[in-house]
């Protein structure tokens, strides 16, 4: 069970952030209140919520899972793979070094949050445009320390591992775009989504409950028939910067 959420809102500028997803321009208004839904929403699930003021030069600064892994034992800063985040990831580590002990990723070496997927004791680390082999590496050696196993899985046909694959409990993976296939995650019962409604597969399992993203009607039935509540939530707009519901916190 969690007991702290660690979010940050959304500046003006987050429409200048990192995309490729093409779904138009984003409403700065319409983001802050969706932003605002999703922040009371963990707060229900018994979160103690740290919300931190926007980051001006950082558009992007609101997706704050991608700067740091947290564990029970310890938090691990990352080295975003894109330029334009590592100032990031400062503000973050004087955050959770109020909590955690602190480690953290070096260069050549590069890591995003959005590429670790946990499953109970293991770590599945996404080896993509933003995690290269020499941070997967370094993340695998800490987790090692603290009697986590760990494996590697290369990313494909988007940005972050999590785009595509989730944990929502009970040995069971949400999964899409044919990761349901892939042998790192044949121990696993699987809940594959149909290719259209690929988005959905970014759903956030906190404290026994499932959010999942609004508008995915298929989705939300066959996740709902795994017999855990869940809370639709609408996230368009963080939909429209290649972001969505794991990535705009994170939990421990």
């Amino acid at each position: 069970m969690y007991a702290y959420a660690i979010t940050r809102k959304p500046g003006r500028n987050f429409h200048r952030g990192i995309t490729t997803a093409n779904l138009g321009e984003p409403d700065f208004d319409l983001m802050v209140r969706q932003h605002e839904i999703y922040t009371e929403t963990l707060k229900t699930l018994g979160l103690e919520m740290i919300l931190l003021d926007p980051l001006d030069d950082c558009p992007d600064g609101y997706f704050v899972e991608d700067t740091a892994v947290v564990t029970p034992d310890i938090a691990i800063i990352t080295n975003p793979g894109a330029p334009s985040r590592k100032s990031e990831i400062q503000s973050i580590k004087n955050t959770l070094s109020e909590f955690l002990e602190i480690r953290q990723i070096t260069a050549p070496g590069t890591l995003d949050g959005g590429d670790v997927l946990q499953v109970e004791k293991h770590y599945f680390i996404g080896i993509s445009n933003r995690t290269n082999r020499g941070g997967a590496d370094q993340l695998g050696s800490i987790l090692e320390k603290h009697g986590y196993g760990w494996s590697s899985v290369e990313v494909k046909g988007g940005l972050h591992l999590k785009s595509f694959v989730n944990y929502i409990g009970d040995n069971t993976l949400v999964t899409t775009n044919g990761y349901e296939g892939l042998e790192d995650f044949m121990p696993y019962k699987k809940i594959a989504l149909d290719p259209d409604e690929a988005p959905a597969a970014n759903s956030l399992w906190i404290n026994c409950h499932l959010l999942v993203p609004y508008g995915f009607s298929t989705a939300a039935e066959k996740l709902n028939a795994a017999g855990i509540p869940i809370i639709q939530i609408d996230v368009s707009e963080a939909q429209k910067m290649d972001g969505g519901l794991t990535c705009m916190s994170l939990r421990f």
